[in-house]
């Protein structure tokens, strides 16, 4: 065959790849479960928000919980090659339109015939989220839909809004219920069977262990009788055997003449069950149905220190233990959607399961509907932390068009934010607002306090940055505006020359004394100091002793990135094994709300004033599996969705680490020891960035000398490098 011949048939091959894919819609399409975005993430949030109990009673949400719209119309236009009949599925009442004329009774079926067509299905549902399933040869029902809930304004296909005025059409909005009899109305979580890891037996009792932290529904086998059957759950031991004082209780009247096997209906979290029966019942044996969000780890972390490697091992069973329909915070006590807590959940998931839906549907959640008229979770800075959440999810998805979707949104709750600042154009607590930023002994949450000021910088940033995206270039000026001068506004107001720190508060218009680690530990991130202000904060706030010290995983997980970002990774990786690694040696197979190494026994499952108050499975103690992806295999985007990154490999007084750090569309596989190091990307453009004590070597590879031992080299898709140095 001459080059000429297989060049025709190449080309030939590629163009009908091309028809398959392009052409022919019925191929590259995927039928879908539609709804109007964000209702769906609504109905199902306050479904899972509101199974919360406390020793057996209802315990729902402080915050105000809205809903879905109840109306729906649903619109798409076609021109077809040759007519199609199309299969149409509902959830709730519904009609159909086709060319504006009403379609006799609920069609299952439809013939659209050839050349340009509207569709329109207009559905009604209380109980659930008005929803639709289209299938045809090539009509189906997918993102490209438009919804409105009857404000009379549509979009076409060029982006222009026509109709009367009102709140702006909106895309449909799905996740992936791609067959029209999974319904979404009854989705579930999937379950699979767990055993036992031992069984304690004495007459009227069972205790049961299930060898670590875990989650799902308690499966009782041979059930016989009748009586009371009372279940205790416990985190420890001791919660499960203290039935007066633990969090989570179920109470069973029980008549079962014949042996059966009963699953409990409510999901709990435990890893002890204490089981007490009327002498009149019997049960055979105990099991669970462990339930799970089924979505696998792309991240990986091994390294010289089997310490470590048993922190990333529990920090990743944690997260995904808190990885359910939405980011929670823990899965004992409030198993609700905190801004702050997901927030972290965001950017340990970025490093450990790259599950963009999941960080979607968490933050529709929580921003719910307007108007607005009150901070996400009544807190101030978790309004802050769920725009800080955006930002960080366009840097790590390049995913402009759900900036574009919802900007909207954004837009209304920054103006409630901005509409609460003081005469000074600051934020402090007003009433309704609860101003959290961590649970700390005698933390003072009075004045303008430093801390919030700065997320509200952040946030106006992340306005800016979104506004442009939109389109909305007055806003864009705008935002920066506002953010220009509120950072000039902190180092007026808060930076003391003589403390080498920003201090925590103004009162009454005067600054306080008062030096705490937050806005400090969060500016050195944000990179709102400059060199030499940031060697002071990290010499005279965060290595010093003096501060109040941090003692939840929640806020440690910031104080450790910002001494990462200063290079004490060695500093770091002790403060690791010290701090999660206490908790490990305390028998800790999930790591917890809050450790404290100077408490003893029962003092580490106290909290609220409650003897097990304190949760020992919290998404915010995960915080390893960000740190080192980042900080320690190194890599980080430099450019929205990793089309430029930055992999900077520190082993701080490790032998030798690998791992593997998941992008939007493939991994970044790294290995580093004192003489090697290995990178290979599927995604993007990279810099390797390292120190090496003497000149590197890699074949075939260009590396340059940045000064101070620094050496730099370009990384490409697909190829892999490998480079001798000598580790600084």
């Amino acid at each position: 065959m001459n080059i000429q011949t297989q060049l025709v048939k190449t080309i030939t091959g590629f163009c009908l790849l091309f028809i398959l894919i392009v052409i022919n819609p019925a191929q590259a399409q995927q039928a879908t479960w539609i709804w109007y975005p964000g209702d769906y993430e609504i109905w199902l949030a306050n479904d899972m928000q509101n199974r919360r109990t406390e020793r057996g009673a209802f315990f729902p949400p402080f915050w105000r919980m809205d809903s879905h719209y109840v109306l729906m119309d649903f619109h798409k236009e076609f021109n077809l090659a040759k007519a199609e009949e199309v299969e149409l599925y509902a959830e709730g009442q519904y009609n159909v339109k086709l060319d504006s004329k009403m379609l006799p009774g609920a069609p299952t079926k439809v013939t659209i015939p050839a050349g340009k067509h509207k569709l329109n299905i207009k559905v009604h549902a209380q109980d659930k989220v008005p929803a639709i399933f289209v299938k045809g040869p090539t009509i189906v029902s997918d993102s490209t839909w438009l919804v409105t809930f009857e404000d009379k304004e549509w979009i076409d296909e060029t982006g222009k809004v026509s109709g009367q005025s009102g709140t702006a059409w909106l895309k449909a909005g799905s996740w992936n219920f791609n067959d029209p009899k999974n319904l979404p109305s009854k989705f579930k979580l999937p379950t699979e069977p767990w055993k036992a890891a031992k069984v304690t037996r004495q007459p009227g009792s069972i205790l049961v262990d299930f060898g670590k932290e875990t989650f799902g529904f308690v499966k009782l086998h041979g059930l016989k009788g009748k009586g009371k059957v009372s279940l205790y759950y416990g985190e420890s031991q001791e919660e499960a055997l203290a039935t007066e004082t633990g969090e989570t209780l179920d109470h069973l009247q029980v008549d079962r003449p014949q042996a059966v096997d009963m699953v409990l209906p409510g999901s709990r979290a435990f890893r002890y069950v204490n089981i007490q029966f009327d002498n009149s019942v019997s049960i055979g044996d105990v099991s669970m149905l462990y339930e799970y969000l089924p979505v696998a780890d792309r991240g990986k972390f091994r390294s010289s220190d089997p310490e470590l490697n048993k922190i990333w091992d529990v920090a990743a069973y944690t997260l995904h233990l808190n990885t359910r329909e939405f980011f929670i915070d823990g899965i004992k006590r409030d198993r609700w959607i905190w801004s702050g807590d997901a927030y972290q959940s965001y950017l340990m998931n970025y490093y450990l399961l790259f599950d963009s839906p999941s960080v979607t549907r968490t933050l529709l959640a929580q921003r719910g509907k307007d108007p607005v008229t009150s901070h996400i979770n009544t807190i101030m800075d978790y309004t802050f932390y769920w725009f800080l959440g955006i930002n960080d999810y366009y840097q790590y998805t390049g995913d402009k068009s759900f900036i574009k979707q919802f900007y909207p949104r954004m837009q209304s709750l920054m103006e409630f934010a901005l509409s609460r600042r003081n005469k000074n154009g600051m934020v402090e607590g007003l009433a309704g607002d609860w101003v959290f930023i961590d649970w700390a002994d005698g933390l003072s949450k009075q004045g303008e306090v430093s801390f919030e000021q700065l997320l509200l910088c952040r946030s106006l940033e992340t306005m800016a940055l979104c506004a442009s995206i939109a389109q909305d270039q007055e806003g864009a000026r705008r935002y920066n505006e506002l953010a220009t001068k509120l950072k000039a506004k902190l180092f007026t107001t808060y930076w003391d020359q003589n403390k080498h720190a920003l201090v925590h508060s103004r009162v009454n218009g005067q600054p306080t004394d008062n030096v705490t680690r937050y806005a400090n530990m969060f500016a050195i991130f944000f990179d709102y100091l400059n060199a030499g202000q940031k060697q002071e904060v990290k010499q005279h706030v965060l290595l010093n002793d003096k501060v109040q010290k941090i003692t939840t995983p929640y806020m440690r997980f910031y104080e450790l990135e910002a001494l990462c970002a200063m290079g004490e990774q060695n500093y770091v990786l002790k403060e690791m094994k010290d701090y999660w690694g206490g908790m490990l040696k305390l028998g800790a197979t999930s790591f917890w709300e809050k450790y404290d190494p100077n408490e003893k026994g029962a003092e580490h499952y106290a909290m609220y004033g409650r003897p097990f108050g304190r949760s020992l499975c919290h998404a915010w103690g995960a915080s390893p599996i960000y740190l080192l992806g980042k900080y320690y295999l190194g890599v980080k985007p430099t450019s929205p969705a990793y089309a430029t990154y930055l992999v900077e490999p520190v082993l701080g007084g490790l032998e030798w680490m690998e791992g593997s750090v998941p992008t939007p569309k493939g991994d970044i596989n790294i290995y580093c020891s004192q003489k090697q190091i290995k990178v290979k990307s599927g995604e993007g453009t990279g810099t390797l960035r390292f120190q090496s004590k003497s000149k590197p070597t890699s074949k075939g590879t260009r590396i340059t000398a940045k000064g101070n031992n620094i050496f730099e080299m370009t990384i490409d898709k697909g190829k892999e490098y490998v480079v001798a140095y000598n580790a600084k």
